[in-house]
Formats: structure tokens, C-alpha cells, sequence
């Protein structure tokens, strides 16, 4: 059994980089993001979102949240809905890319059935270097979406090269990282659900 000393210092080593961290965060970057995000609403633009693993849930709780999350009444048929879809979600889809072609193709390949020019792209990658989320920005980019990048390491790696738009996690740690990018999926929708509230 761990030590109870032990968990607590651990605990507040944990929260005190969460605390720090929090404060390196761009306001501008999340305004540049949310801007890009009430554009496609505006012009029926839809929103792909993928990453793998601890990113790839986020990414299906960013496309709940978004889609459900902002609207002033569910059960109103009428009322304008943000189009967004994560990636991540047709797992026969994606194995069967996987195994036919490459695992470095599971999402470039979905965006060809179905991304438009100025369509929105945000993959989210701690580490910014996946080749499958770097394939999907090279192939967003040739199309001439919109591309966002919610990375971390320090300095979002390859993909911030690749994308129109970035937020970089300033940490190392996984953990805290994926922390933030959820932290960013519940800010995203607490502006755009304010937004709508107020006539956008």
C-alpha cells in the first residue's frame, strides 16, 4: 500500500503543475480557435475532430459537447446545430483502414470521403508528432480546410507546422496535457453556448 505521505505529495505535485500551467495558457490562441469554430457555424462548415488514445476520447467528448453541449434547447427540431463529427467513432471503419492500408491512415483516409474546402480539421496530439494526425493535416491542408491543432510538449511538435491555428500545452507530462485539451473541449463550449445564447 502506498504511503500516505507519499500520495499527498504526489497529489500536490500534481495540482501545483495543473496551477502553473494554467496561467501559460494563450487566451488569444482559444479566442483564434473559438473565432474559427463560430465561422463554420455561421457558414455550415463541418468540424472533424480526431487523436489517439486519451486524445481520441476527448476527441468524441469535444463532438458531444459541441453538438449537444451548446444548444439553448435539445428537443427544439428547429434550432441551428454546429456540424461536428469525431473521427474516432466508427471503429469498424477505422480497423478496417488499419488493416488494409496503415494505421497512419485511419483518419486522413475518413476526411477524403468527406472533407470540403473550408470545412474545420482539429486533431489533438500531446505529443504533435503522430504520423496519422500529421497525415490528416497534410491532407486538410491540400484541400484547403481549416486546421487546429490542440497539442502540448512544450512546442506542439510537427504539427504545429501544419496547421492554421494551434493551442501548445506547455508540459511534458501526458497526463497534464490531456488534462488541458479537455479543459479547452468545455471552454470551447462554454463560449460558443454564450454566444448562441446571445444571437449568434
Amino acid at each position: 500500500m502506498q504511503n500516505e505521505t507519499d500520495t499527498k505529495l504526489i497529489a500536490k505535485g500534481y495540482l501545483d503543475d495543473l496551477k502553473r500551467i494554467a496561467d501559460l495558457v494563450s487566451l488569444d490562441d482559444i479566442q483564434n480557435v473559438v473565432n474559427v469554430l463560430v465561422n463554420a457555424y455561421k457558414n455550415d462548415k463541418r468540424i472533424f475532430i480526431f487523436g489517439n488514445g486519451g486524445s481520441a476520447a476527448t476527441s468524441s467528448h469535444m463532438a458531444c459537447d459541441i453538438g449537444k453541449g451548446t444548444l439553448k434547447d435539445v428537443r427544439d427540431r428547429n434550432e441551428k446545430r454546429f456540424h461536428v463529427i469525431s473521427l474516432n467513432d466508427n471503429i469498424p471503419l477505422m480497423t478496417a483502414i488499419a488493416n488494409d492500408i496503415s494505421y497512419d491512415e485511419v483518419f486522413a483516409q475518413q476526411l477524403r470521403n468527406h472533407l470540403q474546402e473550408g470545412d474545420i480539421v482539429i486533431g489533438i496530439s500531446a505529443s504533435g508528432n503522430s504520423p496519422n494526425v500529421l497525415k490528416a493535416f497534410s491532407y486538410a491542408n491540400e484541400t484547403r480546410a481549416v486546421t487546429i491543432g490542440l497539442l502540448g510538449f512544450m512546442t506542439g511538435g510537427k504539427a504545429k507546422d501544419l496547421v492554421n491555428h494551434s493551442i501548445i500545452i506547455k508540459s511534458n507530462s501526458y497526463g497534464i496535457v490531456e488534462d488541458f485539451h479537455m479543459v479547452l473541449n468545455h471552454i470551447f463550449t462554454a463560449c460558443l453556448s454564450n454566444m448562441k445564447k446571445n444571437g449568434l
